[in-house]
């Protein structure tokens, strides 16, 4: 099993995380899949296809994943997971403690595939929870520009991640210290307990 060498900060570590790929899953050496490999409380939703996808049975996969979690969760979802977990938030507010939703795919661009076509229009509203969307300037799925409308309409803190390609396996992030500081800054957010200073409203991530 392949271990991350950054570890996650003990305020993450005490939440239960719900992770989320996208189109196709999250290959062995994707952020997602060595973070749920580390976090002794993370687990995976279980949709019936990740390649042939339908918007409600990854809602619905996406609340059996919270439900089994227990406690409130804090979402990690990436590239198509994003829309799915935007979407149940929508349906089930507060449910989720938190969400760190990482390159929105624009389901709408043109040359989008017919597979993710079912994706579009979907309903979202402001979360109500601590959420940062995190997108990268050049990624060939979805603009910046894009981004910063979901961000908009989440009620979410957007974090420029520089030009990273689609924040997957290929931008070759490995454990990806910079999504690991995000997810210790949602963790500490949904803590009450625990104050972040102004400078943590807009974070520009650099690795």
């Amino acid at each position: 099993m392949t271990r991350m060498s950054a570890p996650f900060g003990p305020t993450t570590l005490a939440r239960r995380l719900v992770i989320v790929p996208g189109l196709g899953g999250s290959g062995p050496s994707h952020w997602q899949t060595l973070w749920q490999q580390a976090h002794p409380r993370a687990t995976t939703f279980a949709p019936a296809s990740v390649d042939a996808p339908e918007l409600e049975d990854w809602i619905h996969a996406v609340d059996r994943g919270v439900d089994l979690s227990g406690d409130r969760p804090v979402l990690v979802a990436h590239s198509l997971g994003t829309i799915a977990a935007a979407a149940w938030m929508a349906r089930r507010p507060q449910r989720a403690m938190a969400a760190l939703l990482v390159a929105p795919p624009d389901t709408e661009r043109a040359d989008a595939p017919e597979a993710i076509r079912g994706f579009v229009h979907v309903p979202t509203q402001a979360a109500g929870v601590p959420v940062a969307v995190v997108a990268s300037r050049d990624d060939p799925y979805g603009t910046f520009a894009h981004a910063e409308r979901v961000a908009q309409a989440l009620g979410a803190r957007l974090v420029d991640a520089g030009s990273r390609g689609h924040l997957n396996a290929d931008s070759g992030l490995g454990a990806w210290e910079v999504g690991l500081l995000e997810l210790d800054r949602l963790a500490a957010a949904a803590s009450p307990s625990v104050v972040l200073g102004a400078e943590d409203d807009l974070i520009p991530a650099r690795d």
